[in-house]
């Protein structure tokens, strides 16, 4: 059944410091959650049990959110968390600015399908505007050219510490703007945002380059400095982190950005924002602009005046801002894109934990994840196990209100991912897979998609993403490397067995930039991650992380005698 109550929200009540708390704000607020319109009403078919989060152990619940009702611009009243009351625009210079346009965008809770609120939209004006201010804040003996670097760490830290403060309310901006649920919101993004933030701050007084023995009297070093300005354009399915992933090595190593946010999801974006302000960063050093893909980011990536840009994203954008990149200045570029991740479980797997990490592989953040693992490849002898045993738990998670804490799946991020998901479910029967369960909208309201699996799948069909769990039968190791493989993506991969051997053996020949061994999704701020192949070039996290923001000078200086 649906977690959380029927269509007037989540049935507990608030403990009475908080019902005054809400009271003094004049909200209407049942419970932890939103308004009474959060999202569908009861129904389903999905016993409600507290989930074991795969490695991350039974979760006990985070903060309750504190909510306060603001007046938006055309739409409405919306529910935010309490700041930034200025955080509908665009940030340039520490400065909040209308459109140059000024043209708005709604941005939609995914559980009702209602505006939460309007947001400023970027285009090319406003990509200049940030552009020159970030230029200037970049400009040769500029207060952040002349910065120490181990100040710049102190600034990252201190933007971690804002983000901590305030980790309540971003968590619940962004279930309220992305639809992922809160308790994940909160114990998992927002801990990998401040841990990404922290290890980078550690690094920026850790570059150094080299000095180099050169032949003759000359005495020979290099350099790590900064690209320059960088543009970054960041996903919708993890808003926040992927910020943190961009921001944390561009900062560190004295970089000045211009970020566009994704259209779908841009508020807890721009909250930060107001923390980049707080925390001390001078002006021009991150502008942000909410806006398209297809205007803003277009921008972005062809400009003349940007040295480097960063994508997270879908590989047919990705081609596109390569060919942007080219045709425009050379600039540098980075991607890290889709993959149909292969997640391969041998008959000697521990069954069990193999079950469990499989689902959480594929349904974890809605199937919305660039490295879920989308085909799953079980071997014949275990085959049907496996397929059993996944459907009965694929049939009892717990779909429904985002802001309850025993809720496991949310809605999708919008009604384009929604639409197109069904509409490859149906592609999926049409080819002639087998659906095991789910497969229909699972909410009257929002939008929800029942957890989905299909058997006797073939190579030949579509890989979906989403919550659409696709299983794929096989015989020998030779095989399944061979299947695995025959693809155009190489981001991550996955294998389950009890064999050493086997394990060191079939991640020696997985053409993707991660391989897990008995374990799914498993990361961490210290490790790099990006693709193979049409799954992006370049690396994001750990010290390899840093590379794509840093140029290596050679300075050579005659010297009267060199001796050793």
């Amino acid at each position: 059944m649906w977690s959380g109550g029927g269509s007037e929200g989540p049935p507990a009540s608030p403990p009475p410091s908080k019902r005054r708390s809400r009271q003094r704000l004049g909200a209407r607020l049942v419970g932890g959650g939103p308004p009474p319109s959060w999202g569908p009403p009861a129904g389903g078919c999905f016993e409600p049990k507290l989930p074991d989060r795969g490695g991350l152990g039974r979760i006990g619940p985070p903060p309750a959110p504190r909510w306060q009702l603001l007046t938006c611009r055309p739409g409405g009243h919306s529910w935010r968390c309490r700041k930034p009351s200025n955080g509908h625009g665009i940030f340039i210079n520490n400065e909040w600015h209308d459109a140059v346009s000024k043209k708005t965008f709604p941005t939609i809770n995914p559980s009702t399908g209602e505006v939460i609120c309007q947001v400023a939209e970027g285009d090319k004006a406003d990509v200049d505007k940030a552009v020159k201010a970030a230029r200037d804040a970049f400009k040769f003996g500029s207060p952040w050219r002349r910065m120490d670097a181990s100040q710049r760490g102190k600034l990252l830290n201190r933007l971690a510490d804002l983000i901590e403060r305030d980790r309540t309310h971003l968590a619940a901006l962004e279930t309220l703007d992305n639809g992922k649920p809160y308790a994940i919101s909160y114990l998992v993004d927002l801990d990998m945002v401040v841990k990404e933030l922290r290890y980078y701050a550690g690094w920026a007084d850790k570059l150094h380059g080299k000095t180099i023995p050169m032949d003759g009297d000359f005495f020979t070093y290099t350099r790590h400095e900064p690209v320059g300005v960088c543009g970054q354009i960041i996903p919708w399915n993890f808003p926040l982190l992927m910020q943190a992933w961009k921001l944390g090595p561009a900062l560190a190593t004295g970089n000045v950005v211009v970020m566009k946010l994704a259209e779908q999801t841009p508020l807890t974006g721009l909250y930060v924002a107001n923390l980049i302000q707080e925390a001390g960063f001078p002006p021009g050093v991150v502008n942000i602009i909410p806006g398209y893909g297809s205007t803003a980011g277009a921008a972005i990536s062809s400009h003349m005046e940007v040295d480097k840009v960063a994508f997270t994203g879908s590989t047919s954008v990705g081609h596109l801002i390569q060919k942007a990149a080219a045709d425009s200045n050379m600039k540098r570029v980075t991607l890290e894109l889709g993959g149909k991740s292969p997640n391969i479980i041998m008959s000697d797997a521990e069954m069990d934990w193999a079950v469990e990490q499989s689902h959480s592989a594929l349904f974890f953040n809605q199937g919305q994840c660039c490295c879920a693992g989308s085909r799953t490849f079980v071997q014949e002898d275990i085959y049907h196990e496996f397929v059993e045993r996944s459907v009965e738990r694929a049939k009892s998670r717990i779909v429904g209100n985002p802001f309850d804490f025993q809720t496991e799946q949310g809605p999708q991020v919008d009604e384009t991912q929604y639409k197109k998901i069904l509409g490859y479910i149906d592609s999926g029967k049409k080819e002639g897979a087998k659906l095991l369960c789910g497969g229909s909208p699972a909410a009257d309201k929002g939008y929800f998609i029942q957890p989905t699996i299909f058997g006797d799948v073939q190579d030949n069909m579509k890989i979906i993403f989403g919550p659409v769990m696709q299983i794929f039968k096989f015989k020998t190791i030779e095989e399944v490397i061979q299947r695995a493989n025959e693809t155009k993506y190489g981001l991550a991969a996955a294998v389950f067995t009890k064999d050493i051997d086997k394990a060191n053996y079939i991640s020696q020949g997985l053409r993707a930039g991660t391989v897990w061994i008995n374990c799914y999704n498993v990361f961490g701020a210290q490790a790099p991650f990006g693709g193979f192949k049409e799954s992006g070039q370049g690396r994001e996290g750990g010290e390899y992380g840093l590379n794509p923001y840093m140029e290596v000078k050679t300075v050579t200086i005659k010297v009267p005698q060199k001796n050793s």
